[in-house]
């Protein structure tokens, strides 16, 4: 079955949003960081600050994306796909979804961080038309096996 809409996320979907984020993130970085992505109690709190859209096949959650508006940029992350989904269409669902939810709202920007161990993703956002614009610390309270930090990257909406 294909998911082809979005929706936007209620707090009832709190557990759901948790499960999918920490699963997609277990697989793409549990090389250098151990342990869950993210708390309920931590979504719940984005929940209250911005919006997360969601990817639905029927009553199961497929992915996610979490924008922030913040006048003239807003921020998108926590990009998550279902691992059994993967490669099929839903993250570029995802970030289209986001961007107009931000462009219509006003912004003309979209701020992204992405891990900088993360080589793959560079060039995946670069093809959605993406450029780097700095880098920025990985949160020092967040324990990694390998040192990295954060490659910021901007869109004009």
């Amino acid at each position: 079955m294909k998911t082809d809409s979005t929706r936007i996320a209620t707090p009832a979907d709190a557990a759901n949003i948790t499960a999918i984020i920490n699963a997609a993130f277990r697989i793409a970085e549990e090389f250098f960081i151990d342990g869950n992505r993210i708390t309920q109690a931590e979504v719940e709190k984005l929940l209250a600050k911005g919006t997360f859209l969601l990817a639905e096949t029927g009553d199961q959650l497929d992915g996610c994306v979490y924008v922030e508006l913040r006048g003239e940029r807003s921020y998108l992350g926590l990009l998550s796909v279902d691992p059994g989904r993967q490669q099929g269409g839903l993250g570029s669902l995802l970030m289209n979804a986001a961007e107009s939810y931000c462009r219509e709202r006003g912004s003309h920007f979209m701020d992204i961080l992405i891990v900088n161990l993360r080589e793959e993703l560079p060039a995946f956002y670069r093809k959605r038309g993406y450029v780097e614009n700095g880098t920025t610390p990985f949160p020092e309270d967040v324990e990694t096996k390998i040192p990295c930090h954060f490659i910021t990257m901007e869109k004009y909406l």
